[in-house]
């Protein structure tokens, strides 16, 4: 079985698809009842329109700079087609935002590792959002497909993360490298890469600090890190993944941006969009940071954690 199979597989169940559609149900009662208040009484996509579309996106958590993109694409067509009426209008604005997704979409790097390389994923984010949840929720699912799981507990400034990543290690029957706390956390990952390639390791998740009051110290403890670890397996980490909490909408946005001056963020993980209406921030976050949304969290399970998919996630955020 391949590293994803498992995640594309439940993903595209029945069950996964359902657990989609119940996650985003606020964001979608909350932008429906936005767009059908807009485009009350109107037959026809024209100025007017667009700017009340504009300000629904706005008000969505998509972001200003996303929402205008979104309408200049929009206009753009609406001036190629010369005429649209306001039914078509949902279609085209499914189609124009999942292409503006579609823009920063990367290869998958662990699609290409050498024989015996394990995938390393370093996971970046502030205390709060998720990350260890979601660290032993990936673990899971690469257990399920099958492989060889490794945790690195590499946020050694608070004791309270060390005892929750080594519990979710008990929990999905993952080994955890850790040391004390204050440990440095570049030698705890230098001992986890170690230790996993000496034991054929497929996957190794390397949790890190999630403090942010000191941006320096958080770029040259980063840094440290990815350099410490290409001295076990070069090229690693090869993917940092920066979880996000939804429901926060635009501080979400401006964490996105603090953690992309500190690192080189290559995939993102937002979690919590259940029980809230700011789904749209997905779609703002990846515009703007030009990064690719590669997991969403909507719901508790082990499996509500989903590979993103940019077709599915539009049509159950915006289709009626």
């Amino acid at each position: 079985m391949g590293l994803f199979d498992f995640f594309k597989k439940t993903k595209s169940s029945e069950a996964g698809q359902e657990a989609l559609e119940h996650g985003l149900e606020k964001s979608k009662e909350s932008l429906r009842s936005k767009l059908s208040r807009a485009l009350k009484g109107k037959s026809k996509v024209d100025a007017e329109v667009l700017d009340e579309l504009e300000e629904v996106l706005i008000s969505s958590d998509v972001g200003v700079d996303t929402a205008l993109r979104i309408i200049d694409r929009i206009e753009k067509r609406v001036a190629r087609d010369k005429y649209m009426n306001s039914d078509e209008l949902d279609v085209i604005l499914q189609e124009e935002i999942v292409a503006l997704l579609q823009e920063h979409e990367t290869d998958d790097a662990a699609e290409n590792l050498p024989e015996g390389v394990p995938y390393v994923v370093m996971v970046v984010g502030v205390n709060g959002v998720g990350k260890t949840t979601t660290i032993g929720k990936l673990a899971w699912q690469f257990k399920q497909a099958g492989k060889n799981v490794w945790l690195g507990a590499a946020d050694t400034f608070r004791a309270a993360a060390i005892e929750q990543i080594s519990l979710w290690g008990e929990r999905v029957g993952a080994p955890v490298i850790k040391q004390k706390m204050g440990s440095d956390p570049a030698a705890v990952a230098f001992d986890t890469l170690s230790s996993a390639k000496a034991n054929g390791a497929d996957v190794v998740l390397i949790d890190t600090a999630g403090r942010l009051h000191n941006k320096i110290n958080l770029m040259n403890e980063l840094s440290k890190i990815k350099s410490v670890m290409q001295k076990v397996v070069p090229g690693a980490p090869h993917e940092v993944l920066l979880v996000l909490d939804g429901s926060t909408g635009q501080n979400a946005f401006e964490q996105a941006r603090q953690f992309s001056k500190a690192t080189e963020v290559t995939a993102l993980a937002i979690t919590k969009l259940d029980g809230t209406a700011k789904g749209g921030v997905v779609i703002g976050i990846s515009d703007q940071l030009k990064v690719p949304v590669k997991y969403i969290g909507i719901g508790e399970g082990m499996e509500d954690l989903q590979l993103f998919d940019k077709r599915s996630f539009v049509a159950k955020l915006l289709g009626k």
